[in-house]
């Protein structure tokens, strides 16, 4: 059964992770960027065999990893500590990972969050992440203008924490943003006309969007200098007949335009390229992510 990403985030309690400007991670000269994988495309890899799938990952030459799965203070069933040290024996990072920023997360009463959330930052900064990423929001958070600007609010305070460990918070775009409006505005408008770039990025997902009829390079020309991360993922036409039009492909197989707008975003400041493929026409996941890998590196990433 095909599980969609908004399905398997909300059922499955995500994870997060960051990356920052500032750290080493950046400091390659001749990259044009830090290349990493989301492991959500590999996700039922993962859930039989991480250290197995892991190693796989490493072995097609993939140094970073962004994390899909964060439950009960570990990843992937391993403590942060545990998690960062099979990274590092794999040759490997994790720049940022997503965990949904929800409302458990927040009390309203106290205008604080709440521990869980707050071990949730703990463990980011543990584990060696850089960037915290909600990759979703309940549907009540925008049902009028004034309660998304309201957790919007929110975001800025949490990026104010994150913060505090060195790190950033952001949020990952789905469709509903682009295809909801409110007032004539659309969500993705006003989340980023209410949160400040200093505290709160953006990541990108270059295929999502496609599926409320948008394209990304329209929107990266239209906010330059938003996109610290992007997801690297293009997009086909659905052939299984589901709910949506389009769904993910081999890069530079799609219409997503991908390359181009990587590097339009290269050039505006973006610096970790995360390659997400959720449906795979066949193939494996492995091997999905290895052909993935190799049409970056050709592509100069």
């Amino acid at each position: 059964m095909k599980l969609s990403r908004r399905s398997f985030i909300k059922s499955s309690g995500v994870a997060l992770a960051s990356a920052s400007l500032a750290g080493p991670l950046f400091s390659f000269a001749k990259s044009k960027g830090v290349l990493g994988i989301q492991l959500y495309t590999v996700r039922e890899d993962m859930g039989k065999d991480p250290l197995g799938t892991l190693k796989q990952i490493s072995g097609i030459g993939y140094r970073n990893v962004e994390h899909a799965n964060y439950k009960e203070r570990k990843f992937y069933g391993y403590t942060p500590v545990e998690f960062k040290k099979i990274l590092a024996d794999m040759g490997m990072k994790m720049p940022s990972g997503h965990t949904v920023l929800g409302k458990q997360h927040w009390d309203e009463a106290k205008k604080d969050f709440t521990d869980i959330w707050k071990y949730t930052v703990e463990d980011a900064a543990t584990v060696g992440q850089q960037y915290v990423i909600s990759p979703s929001m309940d549907a009540s958070y925008y049902q009028t203008e004034d309660t998304l600007k309201n957790f919007m609010g929110v975001f800025n305070k949490c990026g104010e924490l994150c913060k505090k460990s060195g790190m950033k918070f952001g949020y990952h775009n789905h469709h509903v943003e682009f295809a909801k409006k409110l007032n004539d505005k659309t969500l993705y408008d006003i989340i980023l006309s209410e949160t400040d770039p200093s505290l709160v990025t953006q990541q990108l997902d270059t295929g999502n969007l496609f599926n409320a009829g948008v394209k990304a390079i329209d929107i990266v020309k239209k906010y330059p200098n938003r996109f610290e991360l992007m997801h690297v993922k293009d997009e086909i036409e659905a052939a299984s007949g589901g709910h949506e039009k389009y769904e993910s492909a081999i890069l530079g197989k799609g219409i997503a335009q991908v390359k181009e707008v990587i590097d339009l975003g290269q050039a505006a400041g973006t610096k970790l390229f995360i390659v997400e493929q959720e449906a795979y026409q066949g193939m494996s996941p492995v091997a999905c992510s290895k052909e993935d890998f190799e049409v970056m590196k050709k592509w100069g990433y």
